[in-house]
């Protein structure tokens, strides 16, 4: 996941300048129950994250969000994190699990135990990083059911 950060960041940096309105994010392709929560995410996403405004995410996949900028990246249906065991540290945020990592630039948050893995990817810039999680869980919450609780 530490890669898949730097990855998101280096587009964000090469493409879009990260001063740009748009912003440029690898969108992960989930298929099955993953896709539909996905879909009814995207419908339930906050237009403010910390404060900051949504920004345009391109490509235009609806697997993808943006806000602010430096940008606090939101991508559903991602895959499960490597570093994750059942015995993984799990943070609960207004009913939402998350799994946390630190990365170069921020930390990446996945969601645990929910039908569709849902990263957030917080820089730096924004402290503490997981007041991010706040502003989406309830979206997370509504749109992406639970398959069993945080431990």
């Amino acid at each position: 996941m530490l890669a898949s950060f730097a990855a998101l960041t280096a587009l964000c940096l090469l493409a879009a300048g990260c001063g740009e309105p748009t912003v440029r994010v690898e969108p992960p392709h989930p298929t099955g129950t993953a896709e539909a929560a996905c879909r009814r995410l995207f419908t339930a996403l906050p237009t403010k994250v910390l404060g900051e405004s949504a920004r345009v995410v391109q490509p235009s996949s609806g697997n993808a969000a943006a806000w602010g900028d430096p940008p606090i990246l939101l991508r559903c249906g991602v895959d499960r994190p490597a570093k994750l065991r059942a015995a993984s540290e799990c943070l609960v945020i207004d009913g939402v699990g998350w799994f946390s990592e630190r990365a170069t630039r921020g930390y990446i948050f996945t969601t645990v135990g929910r039908d569709a893995y849902v990263e957030v990817s917080v820089p730096t810039a924004y402290q503490p990083p997981s007041n991010a999680l706040v502003d989406v869980a309830e979206a997370v919450r509504k749109a992406v059911p639970a398959r069993k609780s945080c431990v």
